[in-house]
């Protein structure tokens, strides 16, 4: 049976004020939908890659755990950071791989529309990454959309609960982020 979103958003603003134990008793209620996200996260990658879901979990979960000063808001909130820090493992990860395996010489890949805006294999992580910081740095809000509606899977509803905006701001955000994006890969 599926946790009440009230249950999980109790413990996590529990956690949030220094209750470990509320850590603790949370994190069995979300697993599976960490795994969800994981799963999703790792479908965008190329076939046979070398990281499995599970411990993509399990190293999102090590820096769940390591996050000082939260203010969880709610389940939404919960997993769009999740979902980013998933995210950032994937990135960390590829730069890894990728450092190592072309001498450090990290190459650029052109990203296309449906690596954007489908449920298609994304194609370089690493430059995809290095896109989104552009953007981050033009554009905070549009990039965390980004994160939270691509690599984590979240509604625009539940995109714009977490960003404490309206629904109509994250769709018109979220045209615009990936417009940016497919011309800033591209180019």
């Amino acid at each position: 049976m599926a946790p009440l979103p009230q249950q999980v958003t109790h413990l996590l603003v529990a956690w949030g004020g220094g209750d470990q134990a509320a850590r603790d008793e949370l994190m069995p209620l979300v697993y599976e939908e960490l795994r969800r996200l994981a799963h999703q996260c790792m479908s965008r990658e190329r076939p046979g890659h070398t990281l499995q879901t599970s411990a993509l979990v399990n190293e999102a979960y090590l820096r769940l755990v390591d996050q000082k000063n939260v203010r969880w808001q709610d389940r939404a909130h919960f997993f769009g950071i999740a979902a980013r820090l998933m995210w950032q493992v994937l990135v960390d990860y590829a730069r890894k791989r990728r450092y190592a395996k072309r001498g450090g010489d990290a190459r650029r890949v052109p990203l296309d529309e449906a690596m954007i805006v489908s449920e298609e294999r994304a194609a370089d992580v690493v430059a995809l990454d290095d896109a989104l910081k552009s953007l981050a740095e033009i554009d905070p809000r549009q990039s965390q959309i980004v994160e939270l509606r691509f690599f984590g899977g979240l509604s625009i509803e539940e995109t714009a609960e977490v960003l404490a905006v309206s629904p109509g701001t994250v769709m018109r955000d979220w045209t615009l982020a990936k417009a940016w994006l497919r011309r800033a890969v591209t180019s």
